[in-house]
């Protein structure tokens, strides 16, 4: 079993525990939502299911979602945008960097920005449990770009 099956499964799964029946329409959008490698919003999973089949709707594409994200299989983000997106909550802990020109978002890991945070939650008394960090941003001229040093 890939690991896009494996995802699809879980999804379905989820939606199975939440009582719902499983419809051709339901699989189309877990499969479409579990071969993106990206972070699409309702309408791009909306966009990339219809391809497949023409009487999908836009709200059983929101529907399904908000039962994903209440069942903790996915993750939604509101970034800046205004736009909801979505990503597989079973993914490693990592941040985000969104250019603000093109939309796109870029994921990243720092060992050196997580021991910061850990370090001034402790500084001010506290534990962290989770948080989120968003970088937002935009390309530099070509050759003026940096490698972080992480």
């Amino acid at each position: 079993m890939t690991g896009i099956d494996q995802r699809v499964a879980v999804f379905e799964g989820q939606l199975k525990g939440a009582g719902l029946r499983m419809t051709q329409q339901r699989r189309l959008i877990l499969r479409v939502l579990a071969e993106a490698d990206d972070h699409p919003d309702a309408k791009g999973i909306f966009t990339r299911a219809f391809a497949h089949d023409p009487t999908l709707s836009l709200s059983t594409v929101y529907r399904t979602m908000k039962l994903l994200e209440t069942r903790g299989a996915i993750e939604r983000h509101a970034f800046e945008d205004g736009v909801s997106r979505y990503e597989h909550a079973d993914q490693q802990h990592h941040d985000h960097l969104i250019d603000v020109e093109t939309g796109q978002v870029i994921e990243f890991s720092s060992d050196a920005i997580e021991e910061l945070q850990r370090r001034i939650a402790a500084e001010l008394g506290y534990e962290l449990v989770r948080h989120r960090l968003e970088l937002y941003g935009r390309k530099k001229p070509t050759g003026a770009r940096k490698s972080p040093k992480t």
